[in-house]
């Protein structure tokens, strides 16, 4: 039961936008910031010391015909290692971060259809902890267990709304660009075919505060096809602290022939940070030529060295 219930969690959390215009909402509850006395809030922006407490309030609202009943509590945020989206520790995991610190002041509510419930949360936060970004979620559990599509198990959903803590400090901006790999899949004939290569690579933020970073391509060497730059697209809108993502994109146009590097780099924030791979392709057609090419020429050359030792012997007789 836990297994099915956390990967649903996990996967309604990461459906969130990285910066949310409204609501935590999945079409039936929703979960959100109560609003402050100058302007609605999408998350939880706190500026924070070390060793200081923070009260703010929620409000969940129920949008279906019935009375819904919801568990209450904070999580940490963290990045898949599948496609780097935002989600959040589940609520039998150890939480060590902001899902340590925080605490609804009601465990579980029941909010009536059509209704909305305002629940208070304390953030504690510790006399050592570290300056920078600390991510985490307020996160409403739905107390039914619902079937999973094609299985015997059962499921909780929940929905969280972020809870982006910053404690003061030193804003230490990182990113590296690590393991990069490229792997050139390419017909076998030049301009036959379709071209599928694929580049991955892993971002790290190696520093204290979350980044929004843009990643390019660009390719240095001998190549035959393909541009020399491009844009990767599949990054994280939000990588945060000491997050690590491997991160894999197909490259339809990739150049199909030649050697070279490959090189990924990515900034955010002022920051840069860039890995390379070494690659050598060479279709079997192209080998074939240069390796006759070469008979050739090597053929071409001892055929030139007998007729110049024949006319040699000739001369000295």
């Amino acid at each position: 039961m836990r297994t099915a219930f956390v990967a649903l969690l996990l996967l309604l959390l990461t459906t969130l936008s990285p910066t949310p215009a409204g609501a935590a909402d999945n079409g039936e509850w929703s979960v959100r910031p109560a609003d402050s006395a100058i302007t609605p809030r999408a998350a939880f922006e706190l500026p924070a010391r070390p060793g200081t407490t923070l009260t703010d309030r929620a409000v969940v609202t129920n949008t279906t015909t019935a009375e819904l009943t919801f568990r209450l509590y904070v999580a940490d945020a963290h990045n898949t290692e599948r496609d780097g989206g935002l989600a959040v520790r589940g609520i039998e995991e150890t939480q060590r971060d902001v899902g340590a610190w925080g605490k609804p002041e009601r465990d579980a509510i029941t909010v009536p259809a059509r209704s909305a419930v305002t629940v208070g949360v304390t953030l504690t936060v510790p006399r050592d902890a570290s300056p920078g970004d600390h991510v985490g979620a307020l996160v409403a559990v739905d107390t039914r267990v619902q079937p999973a599509d094609g299985s015997h198990l059962g499921v909780q959903r929940g929905v969280g709304a972020r809870i982006y803590l910053r404690v003061e400090g030193p804003e230490q901006p990182g990113l590296a660009v690590e393991d990069v790999r490229f792997t050139a899949r390419s017909p076998q004939m030049p301009w036959t075919g379709t071209r599928e290569s694929t580049v991955a690579y892993t971002l790290h933020n190696t520093g204290n505060v979350k980044l929004a970073p843009r990643a390019s391509l660009g390719v240095g060497g001998v190549v035959v096809g393909g541009p020399g730059e491009r844009r990767l697209s599949n990054v994280p809108a939000e990588l945060l602290p000491g997050q690590k993502v491997r991160l894999t994109e197909t490259w339809a146009g990739a150049p199909f022939a030649g050697w070279g590097q490959v090189t990924v780099t990515a900034s955010a924030d002022n920051v840069r940070g860039e890995g390379t791979d070494r690659f050598l392709k060479v279709p079997w057609l192209i080998a074939v030529c240069l390796a006759l090419l070469s008979a050739a020429w090597w053929l071409l050359r001892r055929r030139r060295r007998r007729t110049a030792r024949a006319a040699g012997t000739a001369a000295r007789g």
